[in-house]
């Protein structure tokens, strides 16, 4: 396995080093720039590809056993088919424990340093969007002008309780605005019941008024779906602020159970792997045992991505999106090894 590791991660490297490369392209920076964003960035990426580096590994496993005849040898020995699925499942398993632990929290201490390098070269690093538990904080610029604003909780398309404080380019308060809502839908934000205090103290009540900004809800969501860079422990964290504001921890709960779900994943694309090896009939042809991995692979992917969005848009139980996939490719592993000793 770590051979089929090695050879994705040096892929994923090169794919990325290209990707970075291209990013930076019109930035004044040196090559070692992209080379050092590559390798923060890979761990992660390679995290995202384990299942099929599973399946993989299994498949050249078995290749590697019928060419050298050891599947004789073990059959000597009295190890049926079923006794090696056993053990493959339970290699894949502990495997799939030691990644969720290890490796997936420090895939995301990289990732979060990577994020950090990054946005000093995004074109929008002047803004910036953070929640904590006293509510969420966005900073924008709007020509010469800082604009911070602050809110209790997001419900629907509403920021509630929320300040808005615009600083001067010497970061004067020029003007502050009290609502008791505003719709940030668009960027033409709508503030609802809404105080504006000028810098001369003077004040006024509107009960409907416009703020243009250049965040509206979508980009707002955007800017905190990066989950992939926060360790277990610290998606537990943000999970408990965002139910503290009333932000939607939908993304978190599918990612936690993305985590919770691996080993048993890895333990399916292992089954997988077996059963194609074993009861494929053209055991010589090597190229259409890789191929069906593949297609499986690539098939189990597509299925568990629209399982997903169906559950983040609320047209499937958000839980059992994630478990869906793993629940039909554990019905046809289960299938394949009913029969397995036949072989």
């Amino acid at each position: 396995m770590l051979l089929i590791s090695g050879i994705f991660f040096i892929l994923v490297l090169i794919i990325n080093l290209i990707e970075e490369t291209s990013f930076l392209k019109n930035s004044n920076t040196s090559f070692i720039t992209p080379v050092i964003l590559t390798t923060l960035n890979a761990p992660s990426l390679l995290y995202e590809m384990f299942p099929f580096i599973f399946l993989v590994t299994t498949q050249f496993f078995f290749i590697d056993i019928y060419e050298k005849k050891e599947i004789e040898t073990l059959r000597i020995f009295g190890v049926d088919n079923f006794s090696l699925l056993r053990f493959l499942t339970l290699t894949s398993f502990i495997f799939g424990f030691l990644i969720i632990t290890i490796f997936y929290n420090f895939s995301s201490i990289l990732k979060n340093e990577y994020l950090k390098i990054k946005n000093n070269y995004a074109d929008d690093k002047k803004y910036l969007a953070v929640i904590t538990k006293n509510g969420i904080w966005i900073k924008d610029n709007l020509d010469e002008e800082t604009v911070i604003i602050n809110a209790d909780m997001i419900i629907d398309e509403f920021l509630m309780n929320s300040s808005i404080t615009i600083l001067d380019e010497n970061f004067e308060i020029e003007k502050n605005i009290i609502a008791e809502k505003i719709n940030i839908e668009n960027k033409k934000w709508v503030l609802h019941n809404s105080i504006v205090t000028e810098s001369d103290n003077s004040s006024k009540e509107y009960a409907i008024s416009n703020f243009e900004s250049n965040f509206d809800l979508e980009r707002i969501n955007n800017l905190f779906s990066d989950l992939s860079s926060l360790t277990y422990f610290e998606l537990l964290k943000l999970e408990k602020d965002y139910n503290s504001i009333g932000y939607s921890t939908d993304e978190i709960k599918i990612q936690k159970h993305k985590f919770y779900s691996l080993p048993f994943l890895l333990c399916i694309m292992t089954i997988i792997g077996t059963i194609i090896m074993i009861y494929n009939k053209f055991k010589k042809n090597l190229m259409l045992n890789l191929f069906i991995g593949i297609f499986f692979s690539v098939s189990i992917y597509y299925l568990s991505h629209f399982s997903n969005l169906l559950g983040e848009n609320g047209k499937f139980p958000l839980i059992l999106s994630v478990w869906f996939p793993i629940l039909i490719l554990s019905t046809i592993s289960t299938i394949g090894v009913v029969k397995i000793n036949e072989k």
